[in-house]
């Protein structure tokens, strides 16, 4: 059973003070979630477009690869020649406190071709230049996609903790409020009648 805080003007300072600092606290909160999805709305957009870039892109690459296969035969010892590329640096950047990636890529030259030109078309060469696009879409939609998932979590995070502070602290602070300065007031009305009722005994003694 929890404790009732003692009816003194000590406490209702406290709580006076916890009272401002929680709203204080809410309209950050508010603020920061607003923000939050400002940001993560114009990436969802970004997101959309990127994702049909992507699949056109892919259907364009897998037309020219079969293409390729058809003009050269199975080219698949000519894709053992491409090597597993990294050119790409990851940073981050804070938007109200959340870590947003950033992938930035360096691409080789486009017309660095890394296989022999031997037995090859330029079917394949157009073939391995729209996957390289197709590269690149991937970097941009999984720094996106990764930025929308960070943002979506601190917005539920940060709607959490609002809607606490709302609903229940800030609530119940008022309350404790009320009920401390309503046991103060009823106090200092006793003890001015108590008074009143001194003085007009001792004014009764002096006549």
């Amino acid at each position: 059973m929890a404790t009732q805080m003692p009816m003194t003007k000590g406490n209702l300072l406290r709580l006076k003070k916890s009272y401002a600092l929680a709203k204080n606290g809410y309209d950050l909160m508010d603020r920061k979630r607003n923000i939050l999805i400002k940001e993560m709305m114009a990436l969802v957009e970004k997101v959309k477009l990127l994702r049909d870039e992507i699949h056109s892109s892919y259907e364009v690459g897998y037309y020219l690869l079969q293409q390729a296969n058809m003009s050269s035969g199975i080219i698949s010892s000519i894709a053992d020649q491409v090597n597993v590329e990294d050119e790409i640096e990851l940073t981050y950047r804070s938007v109200m406190g959340v870590e947003i990636p950033n992938v930035i890529y360096h691409p080789k030259e486009t017309n660095e071709i890394p296989y022999s030109f031997q037995n090859t078309s330029s079917r394949i060469d157009e073939a391995y230049l729209q996957f390289q696009k197709v590269k690149a879409i991937s970097y941009s939609l999984a720094e996106v996609d990764n930025a929308v998932y960070r943002l979506a979590a601190a917005i539920a995070q940060t709607q959490k903790r609002a809607n606490a502070l709302k609903n229940v602290v800030i609530p119940r602070l008022f309350a404790q409020i009320n009920l401390i300065s309503s046991a103060l007031e009823e106090k200092e009305r006793e003890e001015f009648s108590r008074l009143k009722v001194i003085k007009a005994q001792k004014e009764k003694r002096n006549k």
